[in-house]
């Protein structure tokens, strides 16, 4: 698969801590196509997730050039303020439209070939119109979310994304991620980690799981199923006991999962739970509550 170049996951430049630390709470909006968010103010400290694209974060303190901040599914981390600008919030109004494919270019100009992409940006980025298709229904315009302008195929971009797919709906549509790479703390189509994949496949059934995987088998929202009732759509939870679970997948039937793992193949691919490896990891199964 010849995806985008990845530069987007390395930080721009690295800056110092300085020890002026402000506590506020304001809003952010990420500018790159895909933020990491560390474990401390350091390019140093581990990838604990990542922002994509017009994601709106809450600043909840700064230390010099880093920002604290919280992501619309509760989640915290240092990121670079480099990759965010501060507004109000964006795209949460009015008309907008969201990224459907596994990435859009977005254009200086309705022409593919005059330059190049202003920027290449993920799945599920969020973009504000400001001028519907022309008669030909190929173009949006858009606003960025640092005020530039740009272009973006119709095709790329759905007005109203399915939030309600069937579980027989979702696993078809799932194995359209199939060969994306796996990436620690990855939560975009430049890679997934286990329990990032997890909670965008289940965002398309309506529901907001946590953010890692053994917060997620612990959810309120889901209860316990045992083995021999696997039904397809059912999360499975791997790990050397239900209460250090380090791996996630959703069961689709015929004794198969998807996932996105590390395991010989790194990325995105279907697996067979019946295998020495996965049978021995595998704790707890969980079934989302209707």
């Amino acid at each position: 698969m010849n995806l985008p170049v990845l530069l987007a996951l390395v930080p721009v430049a690295m800056f110092a801590a300085v020890p002026n630390k402000t506590a506020s709470v304001d809003n952010a909006v990420v500018v790159q196509p895909v933020a990491n968010m560390y474990s401390r103010a350091s390019t140093d400290a581990d990838v604990v997730s990542q922002a994509i694209f017009s994601t709106n974060v809450a600043i909840v303190e700064q230390d010099g050039a880093w920002l604290k901040i919280r992501t619309p599914d509760a989640y915290t981390g240092w990121m670079q303020a480099s990759a965010t600008v501060r507004s109000k919030p964006y795209a949460d109004s009015g008309h907008a439209v969201q990224v459907e494919a596994l990435f859009a270019n977005l254009y200086r100009e309705t022409n593919i070939t005059k330059h190049q992409p202003v920027i290449t940006i993920p799945f599920e980025s969020r973009l504000e119109v400001i001028g519907e298709p022309e008669t030909s229904g190929r173009w949006f315009q858009v606003r960025l979310p640092d005020d530039r302008t740009a272009w973006v195929q119709a095709g790329d971009v759905t007005n109203s994304p399915t939030r309600d797919m069937s579980i027989a709906e979702l696993i078809d549509w799932s194995k359209r991620f199939v060969g994306l790479p796996y990436l620690w703390g990855g939560t975009s189509t430049y890679g997934y980690d286990c329990s990032g994949f997890m909670q965008m496949l289940c965002r398309r059934r309506g529901f907001l799981l946590p953010r890692d995987a053994q917060p997620q088998a612990e959810w309120s929202g889901v209860q316990p199923v045992e083995k021999t009732e696997l039904q397809p759509g059912d999360l499975l939870y791997f790990g050397s006991s239900p209460k250090h679970i380090t791996h996630t997948g959703m069961y689709i039937g015929n004794g198969l999962f998807i996932n996105a793992t590390a395991h010989q193949h790194p990325m995105v691919q279907v697996d067979n739970l019946n295998e020495e490896h996965w049978t021995k990891l595998l704790v707890a199964a969980r079934r989302i509550k209707q």
